[in-house]
Formats: C-alpha cells, structure tokens, sequence
C-alpha cells in the first residue's frame, strides 16, 4: 500500500498558555486534494504554519507531534526544510514584495544566473540575472494559472485577485513541488477565476502533485475535495469524503451548531427613492481597476451590489470615491453636496465609510490594539471619543467601551480591546475593520470583499449586521463582492461593471445567463434613469 504523501500525527500547539491545537491527525495521499474546514480560530493557519516551519512556531516553543512525507518522519524547523522537501505554501495574506517585477516575485530565492567575465575568474555570486530565461519561467507559470498579464509589470498597486495567482503560480514555478498548501486561494476571486483555480488544481492534482485546500467556500471545497477534514476549537471534529459531505453538514461539525445559509428576506425600498449618491463621468487610475466614465445613482435606503469580472473596475469605484486612488468627475451626497475627489476627509465627512478589500495594506494599524483600531477613524475624522474640555483630551474609557461592544456585536475572536491586531487571524482582522467603519455612524457604507476570509458562521453574522444596519438604521450599503450569490443574498439590485463602466443594473432574481452575458459585456440593461 502507497505511504500518504503527508501524514500529521497528534499535533498539539499552544500559545503563552492557550492551547490552540489538541492531537491532531491528518491524512493526504499522493495526488489528492484534501478540503481543511473550520471557523476563524479553529487552528487551521496554525497546523499550515507547522507544516511549513514559519518562524512563529519555533519563536514561541514549538509543537508537539510528529510530521510524515511520504512514509519518513521528517524535520521542518524553517521555511527552507519545508521547500527542500517538496512542500509550497500560498498563504492567506501575500507575501509578494511591491517593489519587485512579477518576474522576480515568481523567481525570488530561485534566480536564473548567467556568467560573465567577472563571474568566471571569482565566483558565481558575480554573475548576472538571466532576465530573459526567468521571464520565460514566470511566463509559463502565469499561463499555467491562466493570468494573462504582462510579467514584467511591478506587483505593487495590482489588484489583490491578481496578486493571488500571482502566489500560486510562483509555487507552481518550483520543480520539486510534492505538495501544495492553499490558505484561502479564492477568497479574493471572482467566481470564473475561481472556477480557472479549481480546474487548475484538478489538473495540478491528475499530475501527483497533493494539495491541502483549506477554504470557507464550502461549496468549492464540496467540489473539488477528495477527503475533508474539519476542525473546531483546535480539535479534529469530522473527517469524511466530500461525497458524503453537503454543505448542511460541514456548517453545523465546524460551528458545532446548525446554520442557517439560505437567503435573507430582504426590506423593499421605494422604487421612486431619491438619489442619496450621484455619480457621473468618474475615472478613477487604480492599476487593474480603472473606471473609465462610470454614472450611476445610489438610491436611499437599498443595498446596491457591485459585481463584475476581475480587472473590470468594479473594486476601483469605492477606492477613487474614498480617495484613496487618482480620480477625476462628479460625486455628489444628498444633505452634503459635492465630493471633493483625492481628499479621503472629504468622502468622511460627507457621511460615508468604507471597508476595503486590502485590510492589511489599507484597513488596519497592524502592530496597533483592536480598541485603538476601532476607534482612529472616528476620533480623527469627527472627533469622537474626545472630553471636551479646554484642550480636547481622549476618552479612553469610552474607546475601551465602545470596543467591548463592537467586539461583541461582530464576534471578534480575541484575548480582549487590547490585543495586537497583528495576532488576529484574518477573519478576526476583516472584522476589526467592520467595526471601524461602523463607528463612524455613516450614511452611505461601502463594502468591499466584506466577508473575504471569514467562515461560514462568520459570514452569516457580518450579513446579517449589513442588512440590521440597512433595515433598522437606514444606511445605504454599496457592496462589492466576487460572489454572486453573496450579492443575491442581501442586496436589492446588482450593477455589473465591464471596462470601467456601468454594464446595465440587474433584478437579484434574474437569471445567471443574464448576469453572465452582462459581465462578458454580451448584454446591457442600462435604464431610463440610472444616471
């Protein structure tokens, strides 16, 4: 019988006291795609962080247990064990560097030298890069993920769904890969380029090459998945194959409870509402996202949803809206006027917020506490949390309890309002970011990607908060999001986006031949009125 081609025996983890790992056993043979489940929390960046031998886990003791390739106990204590031995990683926050090529992103530590005069006489360390065989290295790499960019372009300012093949495909780059580990690989996808990925990783699979696929997209892992193991509270809960597996099942073994994932009833609003956001002629330079001349109006009270194809600008109409990214044209806010485009305190204090899809790059302080995370925003823009005294004076006793409640309301995983935000795991930190947003009381919410990273459970309690927020405050929510069905959950109507501009507006209940011929840009529904 065939040794598995990784084997995890009673892996036990704990952290200053806490024990976030309890005699975990894990199985994958050669070729197969193993599903990992499980809520923000339950372990599952920490087991993957074992495997690949990330400094934190020697920094802070250790683990227990032992770790099997191939039938051989083996050793990885770095990073370096872990690629020696066959194994890649595509971890959930990129680890891309911005100043450098794609190219030399997908060869880093594995550059292509040539030799030259100098390096003949004293050594190889004098030789030059071979740009031309590493561009065809990276090139084949991005074809294989089928990204179709130029691979000489800088990865800083590209989008993050770019940035995610981009990851994939320098594991795929090194030869020697006998496992692949993905952290979250769709989780900033649109949902065709996460049907490129799966196929990709069926092919990668029919090749031998295993693959540990650990997701919240339980309907992806369903599909793709051989085997799938599930873990709660750092245990081992269900370990069944994907074809006794539904997605009923998974939800209630990884939250140890019954959830409820069917649609939400959604409020009517009026048909006839008035504008409550105007845009027109809005261009915005957001590399891979460019808008070119979006107009659109933003009726008060719904939540408009924003879909379309990945580089099709849909993620850069918040970005420029916000300031955060060149714009140029008109956005005007009922009761406030026009926006000043390029001032991020404009869009603030015009009533709006926003959640990005980068909450590492532009959402949180990292090596800052939850409270003050929560808090900065509002305290900076409006003044909030201030004594009002002769000199103004912070109240940190409101910022401690209005942090305890947000970490309530949102289920924030945490050790309490003072915990590094940097130690959250990326669930927990998406949803620091809701809660900053939340606290500037806005009139008009924009959500990027608000549910990226974030499990099942999770999921449910960030929707339900953005419709509690609709129905019962009266915020207008504008909701960008890869996952049609995300959208068709909670929104009142869909805007496709296709080269920068509005595509047409779309009932949630139309058909996805509809929405797919719109977001290819086959069919418009542009109506009377729109803009």
């Amino acid at each position: 019988m065939e040794a598995p081609r990784l084997e995890l025996r009673d892996i036990s983890k704990e952290y200053f006291g806490n024990k976030v790992l309890r005699s975990v056993n894990l199985s994958v043979a050669p070729g197969e795609i193993h599903g990992l489940v499980g809520e923000n929390g339950a372990g599952k960046s920490t087991l993957m962080n074992i495997l690949f031998g990330m400094p934190v886990i020697r920094n802070t003791g250790g683990f227990e247990g032992r770790i099997f390739m191939d039938g051989e106990p083996v050793e990885v204590n770095s990073p370096y064990d872990a690629l020696e031995l066959g194994i890649g990683m595509v971890h959930q926050e990129f680890m891309l560097l911005p100043g450098l090529t794609i190219t030399e992103n997908i060869k880093i530590n594995r550059e292509i030298v040539k030799d030259n005069l100098f390096s003949k006489l004293l050594g190889k360390k004098l030789g030059i890069l071979d740009f031309e065989r590493m561009k065809k290295d990276a090139r084949k790499a991005l074809d294989r993920v089928e990204l179709n960019i130029d691979e000489m372009l800088p990865v800083l300012g590209l989008p993050v769904g770019f940035m995610q093949f981009i990851e994939i495909a320098r594991e795929l780059d090194k030869e020697s890969l006998r496992l692949l580990i993905l952290d979250e690989p769709t989780a900033v996808l649109t949902e065709k380029d996460a049907e490129t990925l799966i196929e990709v990783m069926k092919k990668l699979s029919r090749e031998g090459i295993s693959i540990l696929f650990i997701t919240h997209r339980l309907n992806e892992v369903l599909r793709v998945a051989d085997n799938i193991t599930v873990l709660r509270d750092g245990e081992v809960v269900g370990k069944l194959p994907s074809s006794e597996a539904t997605i009923d099942v998974l939800a209630e073994l990884m939250v140890g409870r019954k959830v409820d994932i069917s649609a939400r009833a959604r409020r009517g609003f009026e048909e006839d509402a008035k504008p409550i956001l105007t845009i027109k002629d809005l261009h915005v330079d957001m590399p891979g996202e460019r808008v070119s001349g979006l107009s659109l109006n933003v009726r008060e009270g719904e939540i408009l949803g924003i879909g379309g194809l990945a580089g099709h600008g849909k993620i850069g109409i918040a970005n420029g809206i916000m300031g955060l990214y060149p714009a140029r044209g008109y956005v005007h806010v009922a009761n406030h006027g026009e926006v000043e485009l390029n001032s991020p305190l404009s869009a603030l204090s015009s009533g709006m917020a926003f959640v990005s899809e980068d909450r590492r790059g532009m959402g949180l302080l990292l090596d800052e506490t939850i409270e003050l995370n929560i808090a900065v925003q509002a305290l900076l823009s409006r003044g909030k949390f201030l004594k009002k005294y002769l000199l103004n004076m912070i109240d940190r006793e409101s910022i401690r309890k209005h942090a305890l409640k947000m970490i309530k309301d949102l289920d924030i995983r945490c050790t309490g309002p003072n915990q590094i935000v940097r130690r959250l795991s990326g669930g927990n930190q998406q949803k620091v970011c809701i809660a900053k947003a939340l606290t500037l009381e806005p009139s008009i919410l924009f959500v990027s990607e608000p549910t990226r990273g974030i499990d099942v459970g999770a999921k449910k309690i960030v929707l339900d908060l953005l419709l509690q927020l609709n129905q019962e405050l009266g915020v207008t929510i504008i909701m960008t999001s890869s996952e049609l069905a995300e959208l068709r959950s909670i929104c009142d109507r869909i805007a496709i986006i296709y080269r920068g501009r509005l595509q047409g507006i779309l009932p949630v209940d139309a058909s996805d031949k509809e929405f797919g011929l719109m977001m290819a840009g086959e069919l418009s529904a542009v109506k009377e009125g729109v803009f």
